[in-house]
C-alpha cells in the first residue's frame, strides 16, 4: 500500500503571473486553484471584464511532499510560502470553502429583502440579519459569529 498523500501547499509566484502559472501546473497534471474575481475595468476608450486573482502573487497546488521541487519546473514559480518555518499548508476544506464561496455568492429572491429581514447566507448555510441593500448588493452580520458578510441578491 504505497499512496501518496497530497497536500495544498502556496506557492508564491512572479507578479501577475498566478493565472498562467496555475494553468501551466495543471497542464503538468497538478491540481492547482487560484480564487479569483471578475472586475470591470475602464480604460479612456472602453471597458473590459478581466479576471482578478484574489491571492496576489499566489498560488494553492496539491502535491505530495516527495514531489515538491517538481513545481520548479514550470514558468513563473518562485518559492513556497513558509509561515513559521514550514511551508504553508491548506486544508482539503478551506480550498473547497473558498471555491463554493466564489462559485455560489448570490441569494435568490422571491420576496423583496429589507434592512432588519433574517436571511440565510450562501455557502456557509448560517442566518445573518440585514444591515444594508445597495441595489443588488447586500452586507449582512452573521447571527453567530457577529462577522459581517456581504452577497449579491439575484
Amino acid at each position: 500500500m504505497n499512496e501518496k498523500v497530497l497536500n495544498w501547499y502556496v506557492l508564491y509566484t512572479k507578479p501577475r503571473n498566478e493565472i498562467k502559472v496555475m494553468e501551466r501546473l495543471v497542464n503538468a497534471g497538478f491540481e492547482a486553484y487560484t480564487p479569483c474575481k471578475i472586475e470591470i475595468r475602464q480604460w479612456s476608450d472602453r471597458k473590459k471584464k478581466i479576471k482578478v486573482p484574489l491571492l496576489t502573487s499566489m498560488v494553492l497546488v496539491k502535491v505530495a511532499k516527495n514531489d515538491l521541487n517538481t513545481v520548479f519546473g514550470i514558468p513563473g514559480v518562485v518559492r513556497f510560502l513558509f509561515n513559521q518555518g514550514k511551508r504553508a499548508e491548506v486544508y482539503d476544506a478551506e480550498v473547497l470553502a473558498m471555491k463554493a464561496h466564489l462559485e455560489v455568492n448570490y441569494i435568490s429572491v422571491e420576496k423583496k429583502i429589507l434592512k432588519g429581514d433574517t436571511v440565510m447566507v450562501p455557502s456557509i448555510n448560517e442566518e445573518a440579519t440585514v444591515l444594508s441593500i445597495k441595489g443588488k448588493n447586500c452586507i449582512a452580520q452573521l447571527n453567530k459569529l457577529g462577522a459581517k458578510v456581504s452577497f449579491q441578491l439575484n
